[in-house]
């Protein structure tokens, strides 16, 4: 599908992360070492691995000889081969020793050459204000010295940076200039690059035909250059720049697929056998004899693009190639191939490192890109289910679709977090499925003609189809999250009802045969946006009916009672106006309530700073840890924080502050939020706000969809709490009965009050 192949586009304007012949070095001769140069000719082949062990070697060697010139060039270039395969950390790194090298050698260009690798690294790693810093200083050392070349070259990665920004003015003249000074300076394949972005900004603004101008300025410079894998890889750029035309330019369709045709095959034969760059020409060659439904020639030459990524064990093109089998060989009707290769596409992508997934694409693009991979896995097991009569024949098609839902989960949550923060938890879980026999698991899978409901039952797992489409079910789902919010009508209600027509309907007679007293959802997309306990029968909200909790993967979940021994609470507070926040009035009784139940230490105010809250973490045991502040869940960790009464506590700081717990004996049992607030509509900060508890290592979490800063939700939270202290009530169970509590006060009783309350992961 076309959302998987342009994946590749927004890497490609950072393929300068890969050129090696982009900067001052070049006119330098390579030092004569035999390692040094064995490193040149694997990355010149693709070989980014021997690479990386021969310019480490080389490096090292240097550094024994006393050379430090030679061995921050080793370093520049090892950086570049750990950018090469997404490992930008270690990029960084490599070359934050470089700079310190070049600082002290006093050579301008140097510095500057190492600034401008630093920059892109920075921007891969999704840090554009680090990435500016670095490219405007390396740029005005090149300016200083009338470098040409050098200028060229951080101008262009300056645009880049300039994109993620959305500078686009800024950006297009950068991209101009630096086209402009490549030329002059001789560098056709730097001029041929900086025009493709050139082509893509003037697209972006609206003038689709200069777009194309500039594409073919594009090709005619890099006809000029000799062959390498970098004028194959940026020919293979300006083919996708030619497609993404075709939108803009309707009545040129048939001339701009021609134009990125030629450009693929160009790119074969210019990539000096680099074949990782053929891979990718073959790749989105047999993607648009796809489009033309040529589905045999597009098969043979998905086939040749796989076989190249295999020869230079190139992950992150072979899922692609492996993915794009899988289509065409469902649309030839060879439906057991077709499985094959999703298979071995999601085996493929598994393996691969949350930055090279992201692959420069732009923030949150995770799902539209990667996730109809899963998807159309999933859809296709799911049709095979459909044709197989007995159960022996359908469970395992239905086991291994939900393990392929599973997988996508950890997947996304491990991009959002942009670490493998996930993979440590799933190291030590036992299936909660199969121990919580009151307990009904509901996957709901949003795919583009039906919803499909997988639920896992005592009995096993069941399938149930209903004919509603992802974007009805959405707009549904938006709908609802919009009207619950205003407490003082009963808009929500219709859209209540005709989502729990789609989503529960269909399981109640499912649901009354396992006399379920708890229903646990994984949701998806902007079914994570809403309460499910708004759900609403005619009769009943769901929260009347069941004990609810939400997770964003079984597999993420630790499956444990509470622990009830030696309960202690750290209750942590700002009651007052700070950082341009508003004061909460109702938090002072929200934790003099918890003091009433449990042990509690209290942070409140100036007290609640961030040094205080790592010294008690550190020194004493706590089981449940008690915020009652401001909180924000945006698109992007970076916009996600919980406020202190001294600073912005983010994820990765309480992660670091609550993963004390995870070296003790017993991790942290439960983390409450409850004033967070989550962006209406924003299905990635749902996200966040669902691995919440995963990511700060407690095994569960309280918090609010909405922000709640009424006396209700004290009294909620502290009915909530009351509940735990009866041994025989799960944290669900707590939760729906303080729920219910409000439900049934007529002041209180619009799920604006009470609904946005979410018990997270472990319900136990």
């Amino acid at each position: 599908m076309a959302g998987s192949r342009r994946l590749l586009a927004p890497c490609l304007l950072a393929a300068l992360v890969l050129s090696l012949a982009s900067h001052v070095f070049a006119a330098e001769p390579p030092p004569a070492d035999k390692s040094f140069n064995q490193g040149l000719q694997a990355f010149k082949r693709g070989n980014f691995e021997d690479a990386i062990a021969s310019w480490t070697a080389a490096a090292d060697a240097y550094e024994r000889q006393g050379k430090p010139r030679e061995r921050m060039l080793a370093l520049t270039h090892l950086a570049e081969a750990y950018s090469a395969l997404g490992r930008y950390r270690q990029a960084s790194a490599t070359l934050g020793i470089a700079l310190d090298l070049a600082e002290r050698s006093g050579d301008s260009a140097r510095i500057a050459s190492v600034l401008s690798r630093l920059g892109n690294v920075h921007a891969a790693l999704g840090e554009p204000e680090v990435a500016e810093r670095h490219l405007e200083r390396g740029l005005r050392l090149a300016r200083e010295r009338g470098d040409r070349s050098l200028t060229a070259a951080l101008l262009n990665d300056l645009g880049n940076v300039l994109v993620t920004k959305k500078r686009d003015a800024e950006a297009l003249a950068a991209y101009r200039e630096s086209a402009a000074l490549a030329e002059q300076a001789g560098r056709p394949t730097l001029a041929g690059r900086a025009l493709t972005n050139t082509a893509t900004m003037l697209q972006r603004t609206g003038r689709p035909a200069e777009s194309e101008a500039s594409l073919d300025a594009a090709v005619r410079a890099l006809r000029s250059a000799a062959a390498s894998h970098e004028v194959g890889f940026t020919l293979v750029s300006v083919a996708l720049a030619y497609e993404a035309l075709r939108g803009s330019l309707p009545e040129a369709r048939d001339s701009l697929s021609l134009k990125a045709a030629s450009a693929l095959r160009e790119a074969v034969t210019a990539s000096a056998g680099d074949r990782r760059t053929t891979s990718y020409a073959w790749g989105y060659l047999g993607a648009l004899y796809e489009e033309e439904h040529r589905y045999n020639e597009a098969l043979e030459l998905t086939r040749r693009a796989t076989f190249a990524a295999q020869q230079v064990s190139a992950p992150e093109s072979l899922y692609r190639w492996q993915w794009q089998s899988g289509r065409v060989l469902k649309k030839l009707g060879s439906v057991e191939a077709a499985l094959a290769a999703y298979r071995r596409a999601v085996t493929t992508l598994q393996s691969i490192r949350p930055e090279l997934i992201r692959d420069g694409a732009a923030p949150g693009s995770f799902r539209e890109t990667l996730g109809p991979l899963y998807l159309e896995l999933v859809d296709l097991l799911l049709q095979q289910a459909a044709t197989r009569p007995g159960s022996e024949a359908v469970t395992p098609l239905l086991t291994e679709a939900r393990d392929v839902v599973e997988l996508f989960k950890v997947a996304e949550l491990r991009d959002y977090f942009r670490d493998d923060c996930v993979d440590l938890v799933l190291a030590k879980v036992t299936k909660l499925d199969v121990l919580a026999q009151s307990a009904v698991i509901v996957y709901p899978i949003m795919l583009p003609d039906r919803t499909e409901l997988l639920v896992s039952l005592r009995t096993g797992l069941k399938r149930v189809t209903v004919p509603v489409g992802a974007d009805r079910v959405t707009q549904e789902v938006r709908q609802l999250r919009r009207k619950l919010e205003k407490r003082t009508t009963r808009e929500f209600l219709p859209h209540a009802q005709q989502l729990y027509d789609w989503l529960i309907r269909p399981l109640e007679p499912d649901l009354d045969a396992a006399r379920a007293e708890t229903l646990v959802f994984v949701p998806d997309g902007a079914l994570r946006t809403i309460p499910m306990g708004a759900l609403h029968d005619g009769q009943r909200f769901l929260i009347a009916k069941y004990a609810l909790a939400t997770t964003p993967g079984l597999n993420l979940t630790e499956p444990r009672p509470l622990n009830r021994e030696n309960t202690r609470v750290l209750a942590l507070g700002v009651t007052k106006a700070v950082q341009g926040f508003p004061p909460l009035p109702n938090v002072a009784a929200e934790l003099q309530s918890l003091r009433g139940m449990f042990p509690t230490t209290a942070l409140v105010d100036e007290s609640f700073n961030l040094v205080n809250v790592e010294r008690k973490l550190k020194d004493e045991v706590f089981t449940i840890v008690h915020i009652a502040s401001h909180g924000q869940f945006g698109g992007e960790p970076q916009s996600t924080f919980l406020l202190a009464f001294d600073d912005r506590l983010t994820m990765d700081r309480l992660g670091q502050f609550i993963g004390l717990f995870k070296f003790r004996d017993n991790p942290l049992e439960l983390l409450t939020l409850s004033a967070c607030d989550t962006a209406e509509g924003d299905d990635r900060a749902a996200l966040g706000l669902a691995g919440l508890a995963v990511k700060a290592g407690a095994r569960s979490a309280l918090a609010t969809l909405w922000n709640i800063n009424d006396p209700v939700s004290a009294e909620l939270v502290a009915e909530f709490y009351r509940q735990l202290e009866d041994r025989s009530v799960s944290r669900a169970v707590a939760l729906q009965r303080a729920q219910v509590k409000l439900l049934d006060n007529p002041r209180y009783d619009h799920p604006g009050f009470w609904a946005p309350f979410l018990l997270i992961n472990n319900w136990l």
